[in-house]
């Protein structure tokens, strides 16, 4: 009777899974954006300090509780040499999260080029689009204002695909929440293209 009685209560409480990669160059912030994203929705969770985080090579992985589902974060390193990784993971991701240094005008072509690369991979046809212009913490960054209508060049590219261009800065943590609840919505809004996953999938 107990193992019918607990199968019940995990079934009805057991949250559904997704998975949402983390891309962008390498110093545009992704894992101290996920530390921000983890310390906003994760009860006693302190995150590290900034100045320790260091250049991701290969991958980190963060998870957080959200409504009634769980976000299971893939960051992965931006280096170019660690680019042609990413495709690895697009068949099993739910929505992405693309990081851009707003602070780093230098770099932006370099940005926009992998980004346009990234979405014309099949494997992530439909898949919902994060775009966050990192770094508005810094005065004399690029706004979303800027940033949007470069990201928006390739349109035919995103597709029907629900996609956001939103500010934010992984350091304070503005903006953290609002990308973090309008992913959750795109994801369930798109969950019959791409279903939840088990934990053990993901």
């Amino acid at each position: 009777m107990f193992t019918l009685t607990y199968g019940f209560y995990k079934y009805w409480t057991q949250r559904e899974e997704f998975c949402v990669l983390i891309l962008g160059l390498d110093n545009a912030g992704k894992t101290t954006y996920l530390e921000a994203a983890k310390t906003k929705f994760t009860k006693n969770y302190k995150g590290m300090n900034p100045a320790k985080i260091t250049t991701t090579v290969g991958l980190n992985i963060g998870k957080i509780d959200v409504s009634d589902i769980s976000l299971n974060f893939w960051d992965l390193g931006g280096q170019e040499e660690l680019q042609s990784l990413w495709d690895k993971y697009y068949s099993e991701s739910h929505a992405v999260i693309y990081i851009v240094d707003s602070n780093d005008r230098e770099r932006i072509p370099e940005s926009k080029e992998i980004f346009d690369k990234m979405i014309s991979n099949e494997n992530l046809s439909g898949v919902p689009l994060l775009v966050l212009a990192n770094k508005q913490d810094i005065p004399q960054c690029m706004g979303v204002r800027e940033v949007k209508p470069i990201f928006d060049q390739n349109a035919h590219l995103i597709g029907r695909r629900d996609c956001m261009v939103m500010p934010v800065s992984a350091l304070t943590g503005d903006g953290v929440d609002e990308g973090i609840k309008w992913l959750v919505e795109s994801i369930k809004r798109n969950k019959d293209v791409r279903p939840p996953r088990n934990e053990n999938k993901c």
